[in-house]
């Protein structure tokens, strides 16, 4: 061992190595709409469920609080933040330019065992909405676009996209009911598809913009009403 070894670093460095673990996880979620706006996570709750000590329990938060996907209530506590009807708005502008650029990249390059990936995530959002499973509904919808979306091989372009769903993640909880009855987002993902076998990249992008839009006046809806 060197002279100059500190044990301490080892230490130090698997501290980080579960903190960077926990905020991937957490991140993962937020995503993907596994909770809730106003849900409070707190230092000790991150602590337990990942078997780590405050520190990088309160790191992981910390980096999510920097991104904006949480809010601190207090020195231990975070929320999953509401979002307000103009950060909607702004929100949702962004996202129709770079969803839509990245779902017509995408689909310019995507192969056939894109299509058969993409019918496995619809299958499981249509399962979930049979089952009024809302949030199992959310998880495969992220699965679905970001399928699409990777194969653009824009990983910048991909990154920003993520920043934008963490924002939004939570607020997606807001489309059901209403999203379940009237299956607008499997219409929309459907036409998705169709444009990808068609080998029409420009029908693919339509779909997805068409998605978002559809998301957006229900998102509205159920905020303007709060």
């Amino acid at each position: 061992m060197s002279q100059n070894h500190d044990p301490r670093d080892e230490t130090s460095g698997k501290g980080n190595a579960l903190g960077d673990q926990a905020y991937a996880v957490l991140k993962e979620k937020l995503l993907r709409g596994s909770f809730r706006p106003g849900e409070k996570l707190t230092v000790r709750k991150i602590a337990q469920e990942f078997g780590l000590s405050s520190t990088p329990a309160r790191d992981a938060l910390n980096r999510l609080a920097i991104q904006h996907a949480l809010v601190y209530a207090g020195p231990k506590t975070v929320v999953v933040p509401n979002l307000t009807l103009s950060q909607l708005r702004e929100v949702t502008e962004m996202r129709l330019a770079l969803e839509g650029l990245a779902a017509e990249k995408g689909a310019a390059k995507a192969s056939p065992e894109i299509l058969f990936q993409l019918e496995e995530a619809q299958n499981r959002i249509n399962s979930a909405l049979d089952k009024h499973a809302y949030t199992d509904a959310l998880w495969a919808n992220k699965e679905f676009h970001f399928l699409l979306y990777g194969c653009s091989n824009m990983p910048i372009l991909i990154s920003t996209i993520e920043q934008l769903w963490l924002r939004i993640g939570a607020t997606l909880h807001h489309l059901y009911p209403d999203f379940a009855i009237s299956r607008s987002g499997v219409t929309n993902h459907r036409a998705a598809m169709e444009g990808l076998q068609n080998g029409e990249p420009a029908e693919v992008r339509a779909a997805i913009e068409a998605d978002i839009r559809d998301g957006y006046r229900q998102l509205r809806r159920a905020i303007s009403e709060q």
